[in-house]
């Protein structure tokens, strides 16, 4: 991840990487078929991170009021001590391609996170803390508004980024409620 944050996802090869850790590439050729299985891995470990630290901090939470802001206050939490990894992850996203030159990773890939998102819009629509909404739209747009907000704190690291989450959690929360 700090190789590929350092300089770049097209200069980030197996050989740089193994330099950078200190190990052959033979070693890293062992575990991983290549370099776009190694970036798959480094996605998928990213986001099991996130998803341990928010599931943790979702826990016994009721209301879906509480699930939506703790969601939204949970991942900035993790991401702040991660920065390095929000680098990689923007490297991999906006350059790993498939075999026929399309994005690995996009609007499909974020299915799931759309799905969890989704069961909190369902839950508060049916106990009647959320006004009536399309949970597709309102999932789409939290995601891509936490995405848009660790873009612009990686450009600027001096951006507050735990009073931005909050800032979209009282959004959110402020367009959902009746």
């Amino acid at each position: 991840m700090e190789v590929i944050a350092e300089v770049g996802f097209a200069q980030a090869s197996l050989a740089r990487i193994a330099k950078h850790t200190g190990i052959s590439k033979g070693v890293i050729s062992y575990h991983f078929a290549g370099k776009d299985e190694l970036m798959e891995e480094v996605v998928d470990r990213t986001y099991g991170g996130i998803a341990e630290h928010v599931m943790a901090r979702m826990e016994g939470l009721r209301t879906a009021t509480e699930l939506l802001r703790t969601h939204l206050l949970a991942v900035a939490e993790h991401m702040r001590g991660h920065r390095t990894q929000l680098k990689a992850l923007g490297e991999i996203f906006y350059n790993f391609r498939t075999a026929d030159g399309a994005p690995r990773y996009g609007i499909k890939a974020n299915e799931d996170v759309y799905l969890a998102l989704e069961q909190i819009y369902h839950l508060g629509q049916a106990n009647g803390e959320f006004r009536a909404f399309d949970p597709r739209v309102m999932a789409i747009t939290q995601s891509s508004a936490i995405d848009n907000m660790f873009s612009y704190w990686v450009v600027y690291p001096d951006h507050d980024l735990d009073a931005h989450a909050r800032e979209l959690a009282d959004l959110f929360e402020r367009a959902c409620t009746k």
